[in-house]
């Protein structure tokens, strides 16, 4: 993957420009990355499907194979975002009665956030993903419920993660590796403009009208 700050004055005023604040709701934008545990298994086609038969359009996408430089700046480093990670491994480890010691040398939600933290940048480095640009009606919050819950085994049955992935937190740390959710998507505005401001330039985003927006 290229650098993406090669000409930042540039760059980020376009891309500034396209992620203004939405005068309407189905001008807003998010970022979805489809992971290498989903382009391996030829789900891509499918994930979008699910999000173009609810109305969303994809103005963006294209395969890479990013490098952990890259993931690591994907994914926030403050000390707040890394001990929720902590915290939402020791719950699945407190309601399935297993051992933080024995697993992690530590009951510390920081510390173990840290971990787990490398081993999703590991994980997101090991094969290409599809980095994808969706538009539409409140596209935050309806793309993450269709993606579903992070943990695909608490993931509802219709949603992406429900219907295509069993794995979880519990699994997954004891093999000492990151959930294999199949995509990441954006929690929030300010998370979607930041990330799109990452992972996509001004002639990578198509602007164009879906058939129903004539109607």
């Amino acid at each position: 993957m290229t650098n993406k700050f090669q000409n930042p004055s540039s760059k980020q005023k376009k891309m500034q420009e396209l992620l203004a604040d939405s005068e309407h709701p189905r001008q807003e934008k998010t970022l979805v990355l489809i992971k290498p545990d989903a382009v391996k298994r030829g789900l891509v086609g499918e994930i979008l499907k699910r999000f173009e038969n609810r109305g969303l359009k994809i103005i963006g996408l294209k395969l890479v194979h990013g490098n952990k430089k890259d993931f690591d700046r994907h994914y926030p480093r403050s000390k707040e975002w890394i001990a929720n990670l902590g915290k939402r491994t020791i719950e699945t480890y407190k309601k399935y009665d297993y051992s933080l010691k024995n697993d992690f040398g530590s009951e510390n939600p920081f510390k173990i956030g840290k971990i787990f933290r490398n081993w999703l940048i590991d994980f997101m480095a090991s094969g290409p993903i599809a980095k994808v640009l969706i538009e539409g009606v409140h596209a935050v919050d309806v793309v993450r419920k269709i993606t579903g819950d992070t943990q695909p085994h608490f993931a509802l049955t219709g949603t992406i993660r429900g219907d295509f992935s069993v794995d979880s937190a519990g699994s997954a740390n004891k093999d000492k590796r990151a959930v294999h959710n199949l995509i990441h998507a954006s929690g929030n505005k300010e998370e979607a403009r930041n990330e799109i401001m990452l992972w996509f330039e001004p002639d990578e985003v198509c602007d164009y009208k879906r058939a129903e927006e004539s109607i």
